[in-house]
């Protein structure tokens, strides 16, 4: 069984049509879980259409996405937690699941995969491609090559009961938690990347704030992970 969690925060705009093509799987058994940060629009209303099982955040300071991950882990009952983001899509989803299930069961120390992650077709720009193309070649070399560790949240696929044993996502990290997750699992077993697989997504961040930016941003807060131990923001601004 999978349990797919899905953080979310005023996702109106997509999560109906990401949710609507997981409903796609019948190759196994599954459930599609929602970890909600208290959304004010319809988020909800949308979530309680289509996925299995919805979990709203109590806190009173605002809930960052590893927080978000680790609430809808909370009530997972899968033998293996699929983390994707909210304005995700995954192609084929029949045939991408059991390959990525194939993985694990060829690879008994597997303990966490990912994949190649695109821009939706009408959406993806020059430099989608571009960079995209160098993170996942990146990631390939770091995960199946020197088995380090590294990746970024819009698919992430662990074994619940090493996901467990490292206490989920680093709640302290506001942004950087996807990678710091791979970089623990590499201790725990092998981590990989799958070349033919991949997700689909908006690119939404990049688009808004520009490449040069973002990727300013992402070198900065890799300097303050490494040396400091958290993120170079203590919020991460939403984008919608």
């Amino acid at each position: 069984m999978i349990s797919v969690i899905i953080p979310t925060l005023n996702e109106e705009k997509v999560l109906k049509e990401t949710l609507s093509s997981l409903r796609k799987l019948n190759i196994c058994k599954y459930e599609i879980i929602v970890s909600d940060g208290n959304s004010t629009d319809k988020t909800l209303e949308i979530a309680n259409k289509y996925a299995d099982k919805i979990i709203s955040y109590q806190g009173k300071t605002r809930q960052n996405i590893a927080m978000g991950r680790n609430l809808g882990a909370s009530i997972a009952k899968g033998d293996y937690l699929v983390f994707i983001d909210a304005d995700v899509i995954i192609p084929e989803i029949n045939q991408f699941i059991k390959k990525a299930l194939e993985i694990f069961n060829k690879k008994p120390k597997l303990v966490g995969l990912t994949v190649f992650v695109k821009v939706f077709p009408g959406m993806s720009t020059f430099s989608d491609r571009l960079i995209f193309g160098a993170i996942n070649t990146s990631f390939y070399f770091f995960n199946n090559v020197l088995n380090m560790g590294s990746a970024i949240g819009e698919f992430q696929m662990i074994k619940a009961k090493t996901f467990r044993e490292l206490n989920g996502y680093n709640e302290k990290i506001v942004v950087g938690e996807d990678g710091d997750m791979f970089a623990r699992l590499s201790n725990k077993g092998t981590v990989h990347t799958e070349p033919s697989l991949y997700i689909y997504h908006t690119s939404r961040r990049a688009h808004n704030v520009g490449w040069a930016s973002l990727v300013s941003f992402w070198i900065k807060n890799t300097i303050s992970l490494h040396l400091y131990k958290h993120s170079s923001v203590d919020e991460w601004t939403p984008i919608r």
